[in-house]
Order: C-alpha cells, then sequence, then structure tokens
C-alpha cells in the first residue's frame, strides 16, 4: 500500500512508485504545524536581545566574513562598471575622440584589478590584503579619471562604483589588520 502523497506511474512499461506533491490542504496543515515553533523561536532570540551565535569570537568571525563579502560584492560590481565604461570610451575613441584613450586604458586596468579583488576576498585567500590595497589605488585612479567627464552618465557611474569599491577595499584592509 502506498502513503497518501505516493501514486503509481508507468515509465518505460513498468510501474514505479513516485512521490506527488501534497494537497492544499496538506500543506496548509504543515505550515500551521511549523509556524508555532517557529514564531515562539524568532519571539525568543528578539526578547533576549543577543544574536543567535552569541559567542564573542563566533561573532567576530561573522562581522569579519561579511567585511570580505562586503567587499567582493563592491569589487565585482565596480569590475562591471568598469568593463562598460570602458567599452564606452572604445566608441567614443573611435569616433575621433582620443582624449578617452586614457579612461579606456584606466578603466580596462581597473576592472582587471577589480575582479581579482572581488575573487580572492569572496574566498578569503591569504593575500586578501595585497589585493585590496592595489585595488583601491587602480580605484582611486580610475575615479580620478573618470571624473573628468562628470556629464558623461556612464563614465559617472563608473567613477561612482570606483569611490565604492576604494572604500570598501580600504575598510577590508581594516578587518585584515584587526584580524593579525
Amino acid at each position: 500500500m502506498l502513503p497518501p502523497t505516493a501514486a503509481r506511474c508507468l515509465h518505460r512499461g513498468s510501474y514505479h512508485s513516485v512521490l506527488l506533491p501534497p494537497s492544499l490542504t496538506e500543506a496548509r496543515a504543515m505550515c500551521k504545524l511549523l509556524a508555532v515553533p517557529l514564531l515562539g523561536f524568532a519571539a525568543l532570540t528578539t526578547l533576549a536581545g543577543t544574536p543567535l551565535n552569541a559567542d564573542d569570537k563566533t561573532a567576530a568571525k561573522d562581522a569579519h566574513h561579511g567585511a570580505y563579502m562586503e567587499c567582493a560584492k563592491a569589487c565585482g560590481e565596480c569590475a562591471l562598471a568598469c568593463d562598460s565604461c570602458a567599452s564606452h570610451c572604445a566608441k567614443l575613441v573611435a569616433d575621433g575622440k582620443k582624449e578617452h584613450l586614457k579612461t579606456l586604458q584606466t578603466c580596462q586596468d581597473c576592472a582587471a584589478f577589480c575582479g581579482t579583488a572581488a575573487c580572492i576576498t569572496a574566498k578569503a585567500g591569504p593575500f586578501s590584503d595585497l589585493i585590496c590595497t592595489s585595488c583601491a589605488d587602480a580605484c582611486k585612479r580610475c575615479g580620478d579619471e573618470c571624473d573628468k567627464y562628470k556629464s558623461d552618465q556612464v563614465m559617472k557611474k563608473c567613477a561612482d562604483e570606483c569611490r565604492k569599491c576604494e572604500k570598501a577595499c580600504r575598510d577590508m584592509l581594516k578587518h585584515v589588520a584587526q584580524a593579525k
């Protein structure tokens, strides 16, 4: 005898047991059963006023890990903005605006630094401090170059992302220094 959530299915000439999705009434009943303990747990943790990982070392590790992830995210977003801006600058250079050659090159190089920094910091690599120092410096230079063309929306976005990434890298360096 099969349970009520199972059925027999004909497949390639023979019958097989398959699980069926629960009915709507069964799903509602399961939700009600889970809701009470989850609400109680949420209320207790809120009333306690302490995080679930009250151990200071664990909380410090979580904050440290969070800094790595924030840096990786900012670097990844900056790499995308720099790649987009480099493509934009290439079009401008092709249209005869040779003054954009420098921003094309700075955006390409900055995107390479940021992409590498995103990969290394996302895995909390041992060279995070080295790449974050380099990435912050590259973002500073790239942002300064793109800031020269504030009326261009693509270049303004690149400069803004570079500033965010530079700050995230410098913040990351503070976390790396604290961990040593």
